[in-house]
């Protein structure tokens, strides 16, 4: 299966406004344009697991990790019965919920997703290869390969600025191309050659997660503060985790979901309002405190 980066999806719209005009009277939202409505020419196909490993599987690994925490029995006999249907399914996902949601993350380390990551450029795999800890990266060398016909990125800005603007950037793109042509053609490497090539230029990866750096990654990569390229990936990457399992892929979300608030110091303005800025909730946590203390009783704290 393929994720490609043409049409939004479902899970895509109903996180971002649509570009119609805003109703008169309704305040104006600064999110950044949802980058799923373009088509990138990128695309992320999960090459590991099937639906079927992960039906049969995932959720009773992840369920017999937790268990063995807080079970006398063995880990292979939680395991037998996890799969052969002793324990209910909403059984397992309930704890597992409870289990991520309190910050166990050990326990979903044990499931891992591979993904043919293929179109994106150099400037997307250069932020996403800075993701380290419970991830695994091989990338298409511009070293070993040589490039009959390199493509790039267009980014929206550009492909929608002023036409004489847009045609210097493609024309210096094309000059840019056609000399590594011309240097490889005359005997230079192809390893010196490349250092012609723009940050534009597409690339293709392998990506091994599991699932903890999964959830991680998504956190910060579908957040609408994060560069639209790497949040349109990760946009592909969660719907080809919901293809084999919805549950696992509920877990995939911008950061400010399960926090319940934005920690993003570039949002205080709260031109993203999908969750409240945190210094927002502490300034009327202080003013409700505030008001509680002068009518004589304290606020609880959970």
């Amino acid at each position: 299966m393929t994720a490609e980066a043409t049409q939004p999806t479902s899970a895509d719209t109903a996180s971002t406004p649509t570009p119609a005009a805003a109703p008169a009277g309704r305040e104006k939202t600064a999110i950044p344009k949802n980058p799923g409505r373009r088509d990138l020419g990128m695309k992320a196909t999960l090459l590991f697991p099937n639906k079927d490993i992960v039906e049969q599987y995932y959720v009773p690994l992840i369920y017999t990790a937790c268990r063995t925490c807080y079970s006398e029995l063995a880990p292979d006999d939680i395991f037998d019965r996890a799969t052969d249907g002793r324990v209910e399914i909403a059984k397992m996902q309930k704890l597992i919920s409870g289990v991520i949601e309190s910050g166990h993350g050990s326990t979903i380390e044990h499931v891992v997703f591979t993904f043919g990551i293929s179109g994106v450029s150099r400037t997307l795999s250069h932020q996403l290869v800075r993701h380290r800890a419970g991830v695994a990266f091989d990338q298409q060398s511009q070293r070993y390969v040589t490039f009959k016909g390199a493509s790039t990125m267009l980014p929206a800005s550009i492909e929608d600025a002023d036409p004489l603007l847009r045609g210097r950037y493609e024309e210096q793109i094309e000059r840019s191309m056609g000399l590594y042509g011309e240097l490889v053609g005359a005997g230079i490497p192809g390893e010196d050659a490349r250092f012609v090539f723009p940050n534009a230029t597409r690339t293709n990866l392998v990506m091994t997660t599991n699932l903890r750096a999964l959830i991680h990654m998504s956190g910060l990569r579908l957040c609408t503060m994060a560069q639209w390229e790497i949040r349109r990936l990760f946009q592909l990457i969660r719907h080809e985790i919901f293809q084999v399992s919805p549950f696992l892929g509920s877990f995939l979300a911008p950061k400010c979901v399960p926090l319940g608030y934005c920690d993003e110091m570039g949002n205080r303005d709260q031109h993203c309002p999908i969750r409240p800025h945190k210094d927002n909730v502490l300034a009327a946590w202080a003013e409700k405190s505030k008001a509680a203390k002068a009518a004589g009783r304290e606020l609880p704290v959970r």
